[in-house]
């Protein structure tokens, strides 16, 4: 394929944008090359400029979860356009989308709006804060949260990509304040609580990893960080950003039959644009300002706009569920013949697959944790992501992030990978 027009934007944005990029895994240094800048999509499309067509695993990183240009959305937000674009000041959508998600979602009574995942999880570690009156937060190594100074500690994503997870400008007096523990290992858990009797205010977790790939809690885990938070009155955080909305309606909560105190959202919830959010029980949310006394404000939160395209979305999902029926089979379909194909050849590989998430990690054993993704031969993954770009398939350019498939994927374009991944196969041993 040719990427002259991408090249050449590349070597302008280096010019005026830090990295030529506004966020870090755009830049392919992972994977090297030059990074591909889109023109347009639609459905399970991406077009870029050079005129390539690319069947997409990422999904703007989880929001298109019907797919690129999505009618009912783009209606909704043109409609919405001509009223316009932010006020500052309360809206009526507002309330529809915040009904919305309350009734959609186990235990949560009041949601708050923000504009991203990392604003989301760091109002929910302070919100937590406030309410135990504690200071400690525990953390697992490879879990991202955002790049708020408290989660960018052994943080997955980026920060592993680029070989510095304890970022500079993060102080030590933070970083003394976020304890780490290993996903999936309960005892590690344990052991910190013991060493910080009533001193730890939240656990933060992606209930399901996808910053180090595609990683799924063992049976019993996150039943055991329950049991632990109760015990120690620590509120248990579930960073669903990724997750809500895209495993089930209520999603990981829902899917996995564990309730948090405090959930976090983004991607999904905002149908595209930019949107974050915040949710827990009346007790807890009513500590926020103006009802209490934990501040947390955002002068473009809640704008008209993103909570259209958002609002729009959850209805469909709520009222659609087969969707996430969908999903699952076109899943598994693509893990059943990537696994197919990998069985008739000589590279070690695991993949790990869960709802519309999955991942593919070229190692040998059981992915489980930060550590066991760390062992992944990137040689491998390197020459696959090219070559499978080269083939028309646009997937994470990280080892460490999980794909995210969205409905408006057809069995045809699976099929398609699937005949590229056979003969990409053939061509990645170095």
């Amino acid at each position: 394929m040719n990427y002259r027009r991408s090249s050449l934007l590349f070597e302008d944005a280096k010019k005026i944008i830090p990295g030529g990029v506004n966020s870090p895994v755009r830049a392919f240094k992972s994977v090297g090359g030059t990074p591909i800048f889109i023109d347009r999509a639609k459905g399970s499309y991406l077009y870029d400029v050079d005129g390539n067509r690319f069947i997409d695993y990422i999904s703007s990183w989880g929001p298109m979860i019907l797919g690129h240009a999505y009618k009912p959305v783009l209606d909704a937000v043109k409609k919405r356009l001509k009223k316009g674009t932010s006020f500052g000041i309360p809206t009526e959508i507002e309330n529809k989308i915040a009904s919305l998600a309350i009734s959609m979602v186990p235990n949560i009574e009041k949601i708050r709006f923000v504009n991203s995942g990392t604003e989301a999880c760091m109002s929910a570690i302070r919100l937590a804060r406030g309410f135990t009156k504690k200071e400690k937060i525990i953390k697992f190594k490879g879990c991202y949260h955002g790049h708020a100074d408290s989660f960018l500690i052994q943080a997955g994503s980026g920060a592993i990509t680029f070989g510095s997870p304890d970022s500079p400008g993060v102080t030590q007096g933070t970083a003394k304040d976020t304890l780490l523990c290993d996903f999936n290992d309960i005892d590690s858990v344990i052991k910190i609580f013991k060493k910080n009797k009533n001193k730890i205010a939240a656990v933060i977790i992606e209930p399901v990893a996808g910053n180090m790939g595609c990683i799924v809690p063992k049976f019993g885990f996150l039943e055991g960080l329950r049991e632990i938070c109760d015990q120690n009155k620590t509120l248990l955080i579930f960073d669903e950003v990724m997750t809500g909305f895209r495993l089930a309606k209520g999603g990981a909560q829902e899917r996995l039959s564990v309730n948090a105190d405090i959930v976090t959202f983004g991607k999904v919830i905002g149908g595209g644009l930019p949107v974050g959010a915040f949710a827990s029980t009346n007790e807890i949310m009513n500590k926020l300002a103006p009802e209490g006394d934990i501040y947390q404000a955002g002068t473009l939160s809640g704008n008209p706009i993103a909570m259209e395209a958002g609002y729009t979305i959850l209805n469909i999902l709520n009222t659609d569920t087969e969707i996430f029926k969908s999903l699952d089979e076109k899943t598994k379909k693509l893990h059943a013949g990537m696994e197919s194909l990998l069985n008739k050849s000589n590279i070690p590989f695991s993949i790990n697959s869960f709802g519309s998430m999955i991942s593919l990690h070229f190692t040998e054993g059981p992915v489980v944790d930060f550590n066991s993704s760390s062992l992944g031969n990137n040689n491998y993954f390197k020459k696959y992501f090219h070559e499978m770009l080269n083939a028309g398939i646009y997937l994470p350019p990280s080892a460490f992030e999980s794909y995210f498939l969205n409905d408006a994927l057809s069995y045809q374009d699976i099929e398609f990978t699937l005949n590229a991944f056979e003969s990409v196969l053939k061509k990645i041993v170095i």
